[in-house]
């Protein structure tokens, strides 16, 4: 076997690859060997068939077979010998003119990743936004438990209905004066003033009592689910069978009881709680941007091109997902397209991050366990029926790859974890608008403005969002390179893409996979199969 390298520029190299026919030939003559025993031809005792027919019956796919071993084995000598970290699969082909018989002569294209410097990680200061969870906001959360809870008795004859009473209802509905599927229900409970059914359907009906006949008027959303509606005006015919009253709600242990609790301490102390995580995770959010934004600063070294463009296109497909489901998905799509370039340049910072994110987990020991990686594919497999979880824990195991896949939330947490008690923080009390308004900054570092009512979420900040996901298929290759180099370096499988949304607390970690399971096995497919030739 005969290796050159052809070019060596930046981190691209190419290689052409000579592998002799004696060699592949070597390979073929050893596997009709093996096989011969196995082969079963009519006028022959069993094992006892020449290898000279054997090799006539199954030659061509032996052939395939040797060659496409012998590749894999060649481009494992390239990549051990030449000590590379490939940053993607090779590309790997096989000159025209090959033929049986013949040398085989190979061309491979491929990226290596960068030399990193071990990081400094002297220096990182953090600010913690903290947000305290107040008694109003636990009163808050009792009181929505209780609006779920409410029970209804009979408001008595003549009642006249106000927002908060509840109607039993039948109604018909009608578009064009013609009765339409599913507009039509018998003793429908409606709470005034929920804001359950279809704006302007509530409000007609204040001031009606038991026994009211009455037919209003009301305009489908542009948005409702069913298109053949959306848009349209229509009539519904009621007939209000009974106005009930809300029963009175005292937070107390009787009321708790009721949820199967021990008091009403119990119920505020779970509610508080639930607020204390939920603001905690946001928390972290603003954190870890602060914590990314440091490091993208501190650190920039050259990244594979390709790795830089698959990342590219996770990012565009998904915001093109996105912006499919806008109000205006044409104006979403010319908003995202006047800034590809600035997404492009996002994904080359997600690569870096992911390769600089993988260097410093690895520099320090920061791993999955076996116990921690059982847990998660128990927790992932019980989302398959009872029937397919056992296949697919099975498929966990044998594949590296998508072992690493599952495992990178909880190493990306590591990571991070580690990285925040290395670093100096400092704690700030902030109110839930401040800390909101702190992780909608938009990429300039511009607090966004702090508005009672939600605000659609504006480009600017779907590339903030962007920028907090380092690359996992560059944390993936890195670690893969940096296990195997010594002696069986593997080219890196590229992983699949998270949605986006998911990716905002996706540090890239799917480089630990190679600490806890080798490598796979590299498959060069040629571009030219012998069998083609």
């Amino acid at each position: 076997m005969q290796i050159v390298e052809t070019s060596n520029e930046g981190l691209k190299r190419a290689y052409s690859v000579t592998i002799a026919a004696t060699d592949i030939a070597a390979r073929i003559e050893g596997e009709v060997k093996k096989i011969a025993p196995t082969v079963r031809m009519p006028g022959f005792r069993p094992g006892k068939v020449p290898a000279n027919l054997v090799r006539k019956m199954h030659g061509p796919a032996l052939h395939q077979e040797a060659l496409n071993t012998t590749i894999r084995e060649a481009m494992d000598k390239l990549v051990a010998d030449n000590k590379l970290r490939p940053a993607m699969q090779p590309d790997v082909s096989l000159g025209e003119g090959y033929e049986e018989g013949k040398d085989a002569e190979l061309t491979v294209a491929l990226e290596i990743l960068p030399e990193i410097a071990a990081p400094s990680l002297e220096g990182l200061k953090l600010e913690k936004l903290v947000v305290p969870v107040t008694d109003a906001q636990v009163d808050e959360s009792i009181e929505k438990i209780a609006a779920g809870q409410k029970s209804f008795t009979d408001a008595g004859e003549g009642a006249v209905a106000k927002d908060g009473d509840q109607l039993i209802i039948d109604f018909l509905g009608k578009v064009d004066g013609v009765p339409f599927e599913g507009g039509a229900a018998e003793d429908t409970p409606l709470e005034l003033g929920a804001g359950r059914f279809i704006p302007g359907f509530e409000e007609q009906l204040g001031g009606v009592k038991a026994g009211d006949e009455k037919t209003i008027t009301v305009t489908f959303p542009e948005d409702y689910p069913a298109k053949d509606l959306a848009g349209k005006d229509a009539t519904f015919d009621i007939t209000v069978k009974a106005v009930k009253v809300a029963g009175d709600f005292v937070a107390d242990d009787d009321f708790a009881k009721q949820l199967g609790l021990q008091g009403i301490d119990q119920l505020r102390g779970l509610l508080r709680g639930q607020l204390e995580q939920e603001t905690a995770g946001v928390t972290r959010t603003a954190m870890k941007r602060s914590l990314l934004d440091q490091l993208a600063a501190g650190h920039d070294f050259p990244v594979p091109p390709s790795m830089v463009e698959a990342e590219f296109e996770q990012i565009w497909q998904q915001l093109n997902q996105e912006a499919q489901q806008e109000e205006n998905p044409e104006e979403a799509l010319k908003e995202i397209e006047a800034e590809k370039e600035d997404y492009r340049k996002i994904a080359e910072r997600r690569v870096r991050l992911g390769l600089l994110l993988s260097e410093i987990g690895q520099a320090n020991g920061v791993v999955v366990s076996g116990q921690e990686m059982e847990m998660l594919v128990r927790q992932a497999a019980q989302q398959y029926r009872e029937e397919d979880r056992k296949r697919f824990v099975e498929y966990v195991q044998s594949d590296p790859m998508v072992a690493a896949q599952l495992r990178a939330p909880l190493y990306e947490d590591k990571v991070v974890d580690f990285l925040f008690d290395k670093a100096e923080v400092t704690e700030r009390e902030v109110t839930r608008e401040e800390l909101e308004a702190a992780i909608e900054a938009d990429e300039n570092g511009q607090p966004a403005e702090v508005k009672s009512e939600p605000k659609k979420k504006a480009p600017a900040k779907k590339k903030a969002a962007a920028e907090d996901a380092p690359a996992e298929e560059a944390a993936a290759a890195e670690e893969a390179a940096t296990d195997e180099a010594a002696d069986d370096a593997k080219p890196a499988k590229k992983a699949p893409a998270k949605k986006k949304a998911a990716a905002e607390d996706a540090l890239a970690a799917e480089a630990e996979a190679a600490e806890e399971a080798p490598a796979p096995k590299k498959k060069a497919a040629p571009k030219k199969k012998a069998e083609e030739a």
